[in-house]
């Protein structure tokens, strides 16, 4: 002890007398353990060669057929080591050989941590199978899981009865036992199977186990089973189950159970994308998820209980994945106003009129008529900063081009009562109306029978057209035209000797206006309503196609036409 104490105060002498000593010890130390110091790498490489020594040993046993080192090198490969990186499909080769070798430890491991996907990858799946027997024999759970995976993957000729037998009763009590997975695959080979018989999996096929869809129409009991199994996994926590429920939902018309299983999928859906990106951009989501969040959002709004901030979270996910009706619900929304540009009654807020023109623009573009209609209403919304009358006719035009039918009778009201200053506007009036009329509504019908002219028979053209023999109708086949266009739209005898019928087939109607050769007529207009009249048309049209129709044409003035008609109709 004295020699000690004399020496410790020596060196503190020492130190006290040289204090940069001291300092270069430290620096000395530092430079040791720092790790990007060449010591450091030197002492850092030789206790990883004595590691890397080690395990060379154990894989030259392993190579050499030592069951134990196959296993020691096995369990290194499935957790890792501080000298080989971790690798379930190297694991399970060298767990697989230990196996074969009786080591039970083995199994017991491959039936526990190696994964159905990692078995699956293996050269010969369907010899895996016996471990996971073996395991789930010993009570590990997991393993029956894998092992009905692994028969059900296989075609038939690789597995035997006995053994789909066991893989089918491990299933169903791993699935009894509360496993989630279980019970979805108990749910998709029960719905999916044509037949059942008292072993189960005999018919089963790979197909059965690897679609993702599940079909809930079976009959009689099966159908009651699969529910079951469905939800069970769904309460499990099992998304895929959730979502075939949510489907099933859907189809069946409950929309009160649709909400129950959606809205949380919706709230997931909307989670894992704002975990992804800010808030204020959204990455595309799933085809699925679009179709969900579109349609929570629309029943939540039927409902009308519901959160505005999740609404709109909602609507503006499934917009940004690309489903139009989404994009139209949100514009509505932020413009507070219905389909037809009402504001809606008992929604609180203030209009955001220009984010809701964004979305319905969108919406429009995607093919909604019901969209650019209600963009030409908030052009006209006094408040609306913007408000051009303008645009609000254009959107309307885009609208009716669309086929909406409220859209077209305001095109054909307003074609019509400008009608004084373009002599034309009558024609597209009518058609107008006719396309909305055409869908069912009401006032385009009665308005379009004030402003066209029902088809009355002609008695005269009936009777003259008789009167025709084939000589007469091959030598003048202009006037064996007129009076076939005459009985088929009931025009008078002027009207059909003086009509220019290049100029009066407007397509949708027959324009009839002679008031320049014969002042006492008007203009009225005949609409197409048959296939027959505008196969007849058509035909006459081409007819008179490079032929002049005036009274400087070849047929005359309406003198020469008229004598003509009384000459062949005597005859």
């Amino acid at each position: 002890m004295v020699k000690k104490a004399t020496f410790m105060w020596l060196v503190c002498k020492k130190i006290m007398v040289f204090p940069t000593t001291l300092i270069l010890i430290m620096a000395r130390l530092s430079f040791v353990m720092n790790p990007r110091s060449k010591s450091y790498k030197i002492h850092h490489n030789q206790s990883k060669k004595m590691a890397n020594r080690e395990e060379l040993l154990v894989i030259r046993a392993a190579r050499a057929g030592e069951a134990t080192a196959q296993l020691a090198l096995g369990k290194r490969y499935l957790f890792g080591g501080a000298g080989l990186p971790k690798s379930v499909t190297t694991a399970l080769y060298w767990l697989d050989r230990a196996a074969h070798q009786n080591q039970v430890e083995a199994w017991i491991l491959i039936g526990s941590h190696v994964p159905f996907e990692a078995a699956a990858r293996a050269a010969q799946p369907a010899t895996l199978c016996v471990w996971y027997e073996r395991a789930f024999d010993s009570g590990v759970l997991e393993a029956g899981l894998v092992l009905a995976k692994l028969v059900l993957a296989q075609t038939a000729s690789c597995t035997t009865d006995t053994l789909r037998r066991k893989a089918w009763m491990a299933l169903e009590a791993v699935a009894h036992a509360g496993v989630g997975e279980a019970q979805w695959m108990m749910a998709q080979l029960i719905g999916q199977s044509t037949a059942v018989n008292e072993v189960g999996a005999g018919q089963m096929s790979a197909h059965a186990f690897l679609s993702p869809n599940l079909t809930l129409s079976s009959a009689g009991g099966t159908q009651q089973t699969v529910m079951e199994w469905t939800t069970r996994a769904a309460d499990g926590g099992v998304t895929r189950a959730q979502h075939a429920l949510a489907e099933h939902a859907w189809q069946a018309g409950d929309h009160e159970q649709f909400l129950h299983w959606a809205v949380p999928l919706a709230r997931q859906a909307v989670l894992r994308r704002q975990s992804r990106l800010p808030v204020d951009v959204l990455d595309n989501p799933a085809p699925d998820d679009t179709s969900l969040l579109a349609r929570c959002a629309e029943k939540l709004m039927a409902r009308g209980d519901f959160d505005t901030a999740e609404l709109e979270r909602f609507l503006e996910v499934a917009a940004n994945g690309g489903d139009k009706q989404s994009c139209l619900s949100l514009g509505l929304w932020y413009g507070r106003m219905d389909r037809m540009g009402v504001r809606l009654v008992g929604v609180r807020g203030l209009a955001n009129y220009k984010k809701a023109l964004r979305w319905l623009i969108l919406a429009g573009e995607q093919g909604m008529a019901e969209a650019w209609y209600a963009t030409s209403r908030i052009y006209l919304k006094p408040e609306f900063s913007q408000r051009n009358l303008s645009d609000s006719h254009y959107y309307v035009q885009k609208a009716a081009e669309g086929g909406h039918a409220l859209a077209q009778l305001e095109l054909g009201i307003s074609a019509w009562r400008n009608r004084r200053n373009d002599q034309s506007k009558d024609v597209e009036s009518a058609y107008w109306l006719q396309k909305a009329a055409s869908q069912g509504n009401e006032e385009a019908a009665r308005m379009i029978l004030k402003i066209t002219d029902l088809t009355v028979p002609a008695d005269w053209a009936a009777e003259a057209r008789l009167s025709l023999t084939r000589d007469q109708n091959n030598a003048f086949p202009f006037l064996a035209a007129r009076l076939e266009l005459a009985v088929m739209f009931g025009l008078s005898r002027a009207e059909a000797l003086l009509l220019n019928v290049s100029t009066a087939d407007c397509g949708h109607c027959l324009l009839i206006d002679i008031r320049d050769v014969h002042p006492r007529s008007k203009r009225r207009l005949t609409l197409v309503h048959t296939n027959e009249q505008r196969l007849v048309l058509s035909r006459i049209v081409r007819l008179f196609e490079d032929v002049d129709c005036g009274l400087q044409g070849p047929e005359g003035n309406y003198r020469q036409r008229l004598y003509r008609l009384r000459m062949l109709s005597a005859e």
